[in-house]
């Protein structure tokens, strides 16, 4: 029997986006990824943080499509988040980008986490189309 063996950051410098309630580590990772307050793209070598105003927040419809567009845009490797849509998960699956769904606490303990291969990545969307806005079409 053959043993698959993977890792997930190894020696390369890893970019990462964490769906966030806020501006720093000791903010929640944010459940909704189109319609979270912040992306925090995260050099997971130095922990070097850029902060992204998520402007699809109060979007009226295609808050998933946009959110994804703008952090491929980052050239990131990964995003972590509580869920996410079709829509962005197509996305970003297209741009060859990992996601990780099902994610909570705090951005720290989630890039600890995922540094430590503690976080399985998501094969599909893990919510329905409008999820954010609490189901509505």
């Amino acid at each position: 029997m053959a043993i698959a063996k993977f890792t997930i950051c190894g020696s390369e410098i890893m970019k990462i986006c964490v769906s966030s309630t806020g501006t720093d580590l000791n903010a929640s990772v944010d459940q909704r990824f189109g319609r979270c307050q912040y992306f925090l793209i995260i050099d997971t070598e130095t922990m070097d943080i850029k902060t992204i105003s998520n402007e699809s927040t109060l979007s009226s419809g295609g808050a998933g499509v946009h959110a994804a567009q703008i952090v491929t845009k980052e050239e990131i490797d990964s995003v972590i988040t509580g869920n996410i849509g079709p829509n962005a998960f197509q996305i970003l699956q297209a741009a060859g980008i990992k996601i990780f769904t099902g994610v909570d606490g705090t951005i720290k303990d989630a890039i600890e986490n995922y540094k430590k291969g503690n976080l399985q990545e998501t094969g599909a969307a893990n919510v329905g189309s409008h999820a954010g806005l609490g189901g509505r079409t």
